[in-house]
């Protein structure tokens, strides 16, 4: 007795075969295509993170608006009497472009003297193998654990035995003991990304080795050497502690020292230090502006090769 398999197919005009053609063909999503729910919350995470980084930024601007020194209290009060008078004040009535001159003296001071010694402190490191250079660059971030309160005292000592004390050469070698370690770190790691054949390249060509750092190193180096001025800048334009200690002059003040003036033991003009604030943004608006487009590649490029 034989066993018969019967397989049986559906025909093309069968109900299930017309059932499947009717069906639309389900889309794949491509390698790195978000879903629409993904794309709505990264795009709803991004637009909050916007707001709240910029609203301390309107906040401010609203508040430098208001003509009294209490409008901060009933910010709602503003709208109806919003006056550009505080910036009138701070431009004539304050040493403000006193202020301005000192700081981008010892902001690009530091800047330049800064980065000048961190490219050749990381440039070393990364070429040259002399006994202990591994533990060099472990110093100098153990330099950046100690708190300012801790360094204070020495330094202000060491300043007034070289007389240096309310002068912006000594504020400036300051800032470079912060900012040095750190660009140093950041250049080291970019100097790494460079192919050492261009070192041997140039010195077939005649260079010195300051010549090939000079000539072939550095013009690679930009993106780096951005984010260390860029870094370097911050540090002493920003900075209230040494400012206010090693600057005595009313007329040296840095603009972080000077928003100090506006505050007493007993009154606080705060409608005057928001348009301060805002009128001390505008230099560090325009220097981000300049090296804004290597900032984020010299950011990502250190980190290839450490």
């Amino acid at each position: 007795m034989s066993t018969t398999t019967v397989t049986t197919e559906a025909q093309p005009d069968s109900p299930s075969a017309r059932a499947a053609g009717n069906a639309p063909a389900r889309r794949t999503r491509r390698r790195g295509e978000n879903s629409p729910a993904g794309t709505l919350a990264s795009h709803t995470i991004l637009v909050l993170a916007s707001l709240a980084a910029l609203f301390p930024i309107a906040w401010l601007l609203f508040l430098s608006l208001g003509p009294d020194k209490d409008d901060y209290l009933h910010p709602g009060r503003i709208f109806g009497k919003m006056t550009f008078a505080n910036y009138s004040y701070v431009l004539q009535e304050t040493p403000f472009f006193d202020w301005l001159v000192s700081t981008l003296v010892v902001s690009l001071g530091t800047t330049v003297i800064g980065v000048l010694i961190a490219a050749t402190t990381g440039y070393a490191v990364s070429r040259m193998r002399f006994p202990g250079y591994r533990k060099f660059m472990w110093v100098l971030l153990v330099t950046q654990m100690f708190p300012v309160a801790v360094l204070m005292v020495p330094m202000y000592e060491i300043l007034s035995e070289l007389r240096l004390i309310d002068s912006y050469l000594g504020l400036v070698l300051v800032y470079c003991s912060t900012a040095v370690p750190y660009c140093a770190w950041l250049l080291k790691g970019y100097f790494d990304t460079i192919p050492f054949e261009i070192d041997e390249a140039g010195r077939v060509d005649g260079l010195s080795p300051f010549g090939t750092f000079a000539r072939l190193i550095l013009p690679l180096a930009k993106p780096g050497l951005a984010v260390a001025a860029f870094y370097s800048f911050i540090t002493a334009f920003g900075e209230v502690a040494f400012a206010s200690t090693f600057m005595l002059s009313d007329t040296k003040y840095t603009f972080a020292v000077g928003l100090q003036s506006f505050v007493s033991e007993h009154d606080a003009q705060r409608n005057l230090m928001a348009a301060t604030a805002v009128l001390v943004a505008i230099p560090v608006s325009a220097f981000f502006y300049l090296v804004q487009k290597n900032l984020v590649t010299g950011l990502t490029a250190g980190g290839t090769k450490g």
